[in-house]
């Protein structure tokens, strides 16, 4: 399925290539091979800092939530603006450019629950987590420094995840980061070049091709991309022409928390094991331009190759010349959309252990 033999691919949204080398999928392996966290996590840990009621590594307690929970991270990579103790000035300075960088970094705790994550958890859940998300998104955007906001996700300890109690976190930046900033690039000439959306026209394509959906709902529809990185990265894309969260209407934030439960489970159905990964979603800025260009999408890297002990490292040619895959993005969609949508989990048993 799809090319089968050495070939590059553009990444639309970013104007960057990668390599896709299918030979190297029979190549034997001898490098790492990673240990699998099999210990079964207890509903709640006295000596977890997300865990309700508990005391965080700040020194704050939590309440004794019973939903989702959302806090100012203890120890933020951001400062907002009256926190900020040293301001950089203006120079002439041409080989050592640095600016000021103001934000707000906040944690999303999806559950009470310790042990369960998004695959796990009931619709309803999911859809609370979204609603979270969305109002947050509300909130920072009317902060006047805010020009963007990053909701995110990093799950499992090969993802740097320093906590196992699921959770998401939300960067408020006072400038357009690296990624998105590409992205407006590509989406914005695209606009102006073909008078339509780049995403919406994409994503038409590949429902016409159908070879690298995944899983697809009324409101949502998640992919493989044709030049996807990571060796079951997937792209979730909004059917409707929206910008951000806080547009999604009361019935799509239903169908998103159901697009990202068939991911999340095909995913820990993959390897049987609770499935690493970062995710996160690329909104429109808030700049207070109309950005017509832009849609809504969440993107999707997972770390894992060829089974749960082995992963996909970006070194050498990968850091140094262009990334680099073996898998095809095609065979990829296809392992992923034969995966059964019932967590392995509760094959048994619909019911919480």
């Amino acid at each position: 399925m799809g090319l089968e033999f050495p070939h590059r691919r553009k990444n639309l949204l970013t104007g960057e290539w990668v390599l896709v080398s299918p030979l190297r999928t029979s190549r034997p392996w001898l490098g790492q091979v990673e240990d699998i966290q099999t210990e079964k996590l207890p509903p709640y840990d006295p000596n977890c800092y997300l865990c309700p009621g508990n005391v965080r590594a700040g020194g704050r307690k939590n309440p004794n939530y019973s939903a989702t929970f959302t806090f100012d991270n203890d120890f933020p990579s951001l400062l907002p603006p009256t926190a900020r103790e040293e301001e950089i000035t203006a120079s002439d300075e041409k080989l050592f450019i640095a600016q000021n960088e103001s934000g707000i970094c906040r944690v999303v705790c999806f559950s009470p629950r310790h042990d369960l994550t998004l695959p796990e958890l009931s619709l309803e859940e999911v859809a609370s987590v979204v609603k979270t998300w969305i109002s947050q998104t509300e909130e920072l955007f009317n902060m006047t420094f805010c020009q963007y906001v990053q909701v995110f996700e990093n799950k499992g300890e090969l993802m740097g995840c320093s906590n196992p109690h699921p959770h998401s976190q939300i960067w408020a930046t006072q400038h357009l980061p690296n990624e998105p900033a590409k992205e407006l690039l590509a989406q914005n000439q695209y606009l102006q070049q073909n008078d339509q959306c780049l995403i919406c026209d994409y994503l038409a394509a590949e429902k016409e091709k159908a070879e690298r959906i995944v899983s697809a709902n009324e409101h949502f529809t998640a992919l493989v991309p044709y030049w996807a990185i990571w060796p079951f990265e997937v792209l979730l894309i909004s059917n409707r022409h929206i910008k951000n969260l806080p547009e999604l209407t009361a019935q799509e934030v239903f169908g998103l928390a159901d697009i990202i439960q068939q991911v999340t489970t095909r995913y820990d159905n993959l390897f049987n094991i609770s499935f690493p990964y970062s995710m996160g979603f690329h909104q429109a800025p808030n700049d207070g331009l109309a950005h017509n260009e832009w849609h809504l999408h969440a993107h999707y890297y997972p770390p894992l190759l060829r089974s749960a002990t082995i992963r996909k490292f970006m070194v050498g040619f990968e850091m140094l010349a262009m990334p680099q895959r073996d898998l095809t993005p095609e065979n990829a969609a296809e392992r992923l959309r034969q995966l059964d949508s019932i967590h392995y989990r509760y094959r048994s048993s619909m019911k919480v252990e």
